[in-house]
């Protein structure tokens, strides 16, 4: 029975490895992606941006003396002409102060007078030694003192003078009174805001560009302007002021341009939409929006190499369009990107490259059986 036991143990050993021999170790074909060719091609893109519409010129006006408003000549919405009066802060007040400190200079010119031919009479007195040398001395420095008083009171006439021509607060250019923060009968105090004044002919329109479009603007350019209230309309603006540097937190230039607006339609915080025209570009490079990942270190692709080998590509984008990514650099025509499937991939990963409804490729389950074994070539 033992022997019996033993042959049928020997039996069992050798089926299996017989069995074994004709087993086949499985293939790793890699992980299914969807892979897209990267498309080139030549392309006509329209240069847009947004941006708002601003006053050329703005400016909230300030009290320059403390006083009660007496008189509002403008108010809201209307035009003034620069050097109008706009409102009046108790001039009578300042006309007052002006008269006495006019009345303290003619009272300092008479002192200084006097002192003058005081000195001259203790100088001839001195002449024939009948007056002393400290009562010279006392006449100079009295004479000294009473010019000092004149200079001081005319500077304190410089500043009621200066006062009384603060006290009608005028336009310091032609434009509209856009909003009014005080009213007849209140006390206002220096620096305290009056009014807004905004001059809306021409109007600018401030908009930022892609850096890679910054060339494509410069000083004197016409460009069409549109707004929401007027949809069928396009506006002719000059370019009138383009930033010397990049924005470099947004990667953007700014530019500004002017706009004719002597009918008054455009107003300032009005979104608009600059168009800069159509550019026409060779030899694009597009690849599908979802095949472009973005990491902390930039805008990253992944590269089917042979042997459905993968490598992970930093790339620079440029303009977006219907689902497609321009690729300034980083790709070349012929190089094949992962567009669905990505997650997880590092470099050197081994893919199986499928069609977007999930059939494989031709030829790819060959070239990932032959992968196994091939090398990673770093480039």
């Amino acid at each position: 029975m033992k022997a019996m036991a033993r042959h049928a143990a020997l039996c069992a050993a050798l089926a299996l490895v017989a069995c074994g021999r004709h087993a086949e170790a499985p293939v790793d074909t890699g992980k299914p992606v969807v892979v897209t060719p990267v498309s080139v091609r030549d392309v006509e893109e329209r240069i847009e941006a947004s941006g708002e519409l601003l006053a050329k010129q703005r400016a909230d006006v300030a009290a320059q003396v403390s006083g009660e408003i007496t008189e509002i000549r403008f108010e809201e919405g209307e035009a003034v002409a620069e050097g109008d009066v706009v409102m009046e802060i108790d001039p009578e007040k300042r006309k007052l102060e002006l008269s006495r400190v006019q009345a303290g200079v003619e009272a300092a010119r008479a002192a200084l007078a006097e002192s003058e031919r005081e000195l001259g009479r203790v100088k001839a007195l001195a002449d024939t030694n009948v007056a002393s040398k400290t009562r010279l001395d006392q006449s100079q420095t009295a004479l000294q003192t009473a010019t000092s008083g004149l200079q001081a009171a005319r500077a304190e006439l410089g500043v009621a003078e200066r006062a009384l021509r603060d006290a009608s607060v005028r336009a310091r250019f032609s434009g509209l009174i856009a909003r009014r923060d005080v009213s007849r009968g209140e006390f206002v105090r220096e620096g305290q805001t009056l009014f807004e004044l905004v001059s809306l002919d021409p109007i600018e329109v401030e908009f930022h560009l892609p850096e890679a479009d910054a060339a494509r603007v410069a000083l004197g350019m016409k460009i069409d302007v549109g707004v929401a209230p007027y949809p069928d309309e396009k506006f002719e603006a000059t370019v009138d002021v383009v930033s010397p540097t990049i924005d470099r937190k947004t990667r953007t230039l700014r530019v500004r341009a002017l706009i004719d607006n002597r009918d008054g339609r455009l107003r300032p915080g009005l979104f608009a939409r600059a168009n800069l025209g159509v550019a026409h570009r060779e030899g694009v490079i597009l690849v599908p929006e979802e095949a472009v990942q973005q990491r902390a270190d930039g805008a990253v692709v992944f590269r089917v190499l042979a042997g459905n080998r993968v490598e992970r590509r930093l790339v620079t984008l440029g303009s977006m369009r219907a689902g497609e990514v321009e690729i300034r650099s980083g790709l070349a025509q012929g190089d094949r990107v992962i567009s669905r499937g990505h997650a997880d991939l590092v470099d050197g990963s081994l893919v199986s490259p499928r069609r977007p409804d999930g059939t494989p490729l031709e030829g790819a389950d060959a070239a990932a059986a032959s992968a196994a074994a091939e090398p990673l070539v770093a480039r």
